[in-house]
C-alpha cells in the first residue's frame, strides 16, 4: 500500500512538472521594439508582437527575432573612380527600419551585410556619374540619390531605408594641393579686382569733390564779382548824386560847393601819388597856399552845413565868396598843370 501511495505521488509530481514545463514552453514574452517570427514544423506561420503571447509547445518554435527599432550602419570606406577619372575615398552611414519581420526574416540572409554591400555598389554607381567638383559640392543631391536607389531596392527585404549620409569624401594629396592652390589663385584674383573697384570708387569720389569744388568756387567768383559790380553801382550812383547836389548848388549861387568837389579831388590825386609803389619823386605845386586854401574852403562848407538856419530858409552865401582872391581860401586850387 505504501509503495503504491509512493508511484502515485511520483506520478503526480512528474504530471505538475511537465505541466509547468508545457507552459513555459508555450507561453512567450515579446519585448517592445522586437518581433518573433514563429515556425511550425520548419515553416512561417505567424509573428509574435510585443506582449505575452501564446505558442504550441514542441510542435511552434521561435524563428527569428527582429529590432522593429530604426537602426544604423557604418557604410566602409572605398575608393571611387569619378567621371573625370579622379580618384576619392568615401565612406557613410544607413539608417534603416524594419517593417516587415516575415520579409525581413526570409526573404534576405543576412540582412544587415546585404544591406551594407547593397549600399557600397550604389555608392559607387551615383559618385562615378559625376566630376569632381559636382562631386564636392553636390553631397544632398548624392544622399537624395542614394537613398532613392537603395529603398527601392531594399523594399521586397521589408526595410524602410530612412536616409543615407556621405560622411567623407577624401580627395588624393596631390588633388588637394592642387585644389588649394586654385583656391589661393582664386582668392587673389577678387582681391585684385576688389582692390582694381576701390581704386576706381576712390577716383570717382575723388574727381567728384575737384567738381564740387570747381563749382563752389565758380560760384563764389560770381558772388564775389556780382557784390563788386553792386559796390561800384552804388558807388557810381552816390558819385552822381554828389555830382548833382554839387551843380545844384552851384546853380543856386554856392561857389563853396565847387571848391569842395574840386578841392576833394585834388587831395585824393595827391594821396595816390603819394602811395604809389613806382613813385619814387613827388611833385607838389608850386603854390602851397592853394592846399591850404581849398582846405579852408573845406572848413568853411563843413560849418555852414552844421549851423542851424529856420525852416525852409536858404543859408546865406559867405562874406566875400564872390571876390576871393586868385590862390587865397576859397579859391580853385592850382597845381602843376595850372598856368
Amino acid at each position: 500500500m505504501d509503495n503504491m501511495l509512493t508511484g502515485f505521488s511520483v506520478f503526480v509530481i512528474a504530471i505538475v512538472i511537465l505541466a509547468i514545463v508545457l507552459v513555459l514552453m508555450g507561453v512567450k514574452s515579446v519585448p517592445q521594439g522586437r518581433e518573433w517570427t514563429v515556425e511550425r514544423f520548419g515553416r512561417y506561420t505567424q509573428t509574435l508582437r510585443p506582449g505575452l503571447r501564446l505558442i504550441i509547445p514542441f510542435i511552434d518554435r521561435i524563428g527569428a527575432k527582429l529590432n522593429m527599432m530604426e537602426q544604423v550602419l557604418d557604410v566602409p570606406s572605398q575608393e571611387v573612380i569619378t567621371k573625370d577619372n579622379a580618384m576619392v575615398t568615401a565612406d557613410g552611414v544607413i539608417f534603416f527600419q524594419v517593417l516587415d519581420a516575415a520579409k525581413a526574416a526570409y526573404e534576405v540572409s543576412n540582412l544587415e551585410l546585404a544591406t551594407v554591400n547593397l549600399t557600397m555598389t550604389n555608392i559607387r554607381s551615383v559618385m562615378g556619374s559625376m566630376d569632381l567638383d559636382e562631386l564636392l559640392s553636390n553631397r544632398d543631391h548624392i544622399n537624395a540619390q542614394l537613398l532613392q536607389v537603395v529603398d527601392q531596392a531594399t523594399n521586397p527585404w521589408g526595410l524602410k531605408v530612412t536616409r543615407i549620409e556621405i560622411r567623407d569624401i577624401q580627395p588624393p594629396r596631390d588633388l588637394v594641393d592642387s585644389m588649394a592652390r586654385q583656391m589661393k589663385a582664386e582668392r587673389e584674383r577678387r582681391a585684385t579686382i576688389l582692390e582694381a573697384e576701390g581704386d576706381r570708387q576712390a577716383e570717382i569720389l575723388r574727381a567728384e569733390g575737384l567738381k564740387q569744388a570747381a563749382i563752389l568756387e565758380a560760384e563764389g567768383r560770381r558772388e564775389a564779382a556780382f557784390r563788386d559790380a553792386e559796390a561800384r553801382e552804388r558807388s557810381a550812383e552816390a558819385e552822381a548824386k554828389a555830382t548833382e547836389m554839387v551843380s545844384t548848388a552851384i546853380a543856386a549861387g554856392d561857389v563853396q560847393a565847387i571848391n569842395y568837389f574840386v578841392a576833394n579831388k585834388y587831395v585824393e590825386a595827391l594821396q595816390k601819388m603819394a602811395t604809389s609803389p613806382n613813385q619814387k619823386t613827388l611833385i607838389l605845386p608850386i603854390e602851397a597856399t592853394g592846399i591850404l586854401g581849398s582846405l579852408a574852403g573845406i572848413a568853411e562848407i563843413a560849418k555852414a552845413s552844421f549851423t542851424e538856419h529856420p525852416a525852409g530858409s536858404t543859408p546865406p552865401p559867405a562874406p566875400g565868396a564872390a571876390h576871393r582872391s586868385p590862390g587865397g581860401a576859397g579859391s580853385l586850387p592850382r597845381g602843376p598843370w595850372s598856368s
